[in-house]
C-alpha cells in the first residue's frame, strides 16, 4: 500500500483480482465520494531481457509515481506511439535503465492518468540510481525532454510539478 496526499495505491500481483475488484466496488457503494481506478495491464514494459547483464536481483523495491497526460488527444496518441516504438527508435533509453540497474519498469494508463512502477534492487536508492540512466547517454535526456511535453501533474501537485512519488 502506497500513498500521496489523499491518494492510496494497492500494488501487487493479485491472483484474485476480480474478487478484489468486487470488494472495492462494495466500498465505493458505501462511500460514493471515493474514486477507484484500476490499472491492470501495462502499455509499456522494460525488463532486464534487453540488458547485457540479464540477471535480476533476488528482491526488489517498487517506486510508484503518477502524472497525467495533457488533455490533447492527439498528443496522448503521440505519447503512446513513442512508447510503442521506443525499443526500436530509442534503444538508448532501455540501455540507460540497464545502466541504472532497474529491474523492471511498467507504465499503466487509465484515461489521462499514468502510473509508473520502477523496480530496483531491494535497499537501493532511486535518487542514486536514476542519474546512471543518462550517464554518457544524452539520448535519455532528449527522450525525457520530449516526454515532458506530453505530461502534467495530477490535481494537487505544485506549480511545475509533474510526477509525484507515492510513499510506501
Amino acid at each position: 500500500v502506497y500513498h500521496w496526499q489523499n491518494h492510496q495505491i494497492i500494488y501487487d500481483v493479485i491472483d484474485t483480482a476480480y474478487a478484489t475488484r468486487d470488494a472495492l466496488a462494495m466500498i465505493s457503494e458505501i462511500y460514493p465520494e471515493i474514486e477507484i481506478k484500476y490499472y491492470e495491464t501495462p502499455f509499456y514494459i522494460f525488463d532486464r531481457k534487453t540488458c547485457d547483464k540479464k540477471e535480476a536481483a533476488k528482491e526488489w523495491d517498487n517506486i510508484i509515481m503518477t502524472a497525467n497526460l495533457v488533455e490533447d488527444s492527439t498528443m496522448q496518441q503521440e505519447y503512446m506511439d513513442h512508447h510503442a516504438r521506443q525499443f526500436e527508435q530509442w534503444p538508448e533509453v532501455a540501455k540507460g535503465f540497464c545502466n541504472a540497474n532497474f529491474q523492471q519498469l511498467l507504465v499503466f494508463r487509465n484515461e489521462r492518468q499514468l502510473m509508473l512502477v520502477i523496480s530496483i534492487p531491494k535497499g537501493e536508492d532511486l535518487d542514486q540510481l536514476n542519474p546512471k540512466t543518462s550517464e554518457n547517454n544524452p539520448r535519455v535526456d532528449e527522450w525525457n525532454t520530449m516526454m515532458a511535453k506530453y505530461q502534467e501533474g495530477i490535481t494537487g501537485t505544485a506549480e511545475g510539478e509533474t510526477w509525484v512519488v507515492f510513499t510506501p
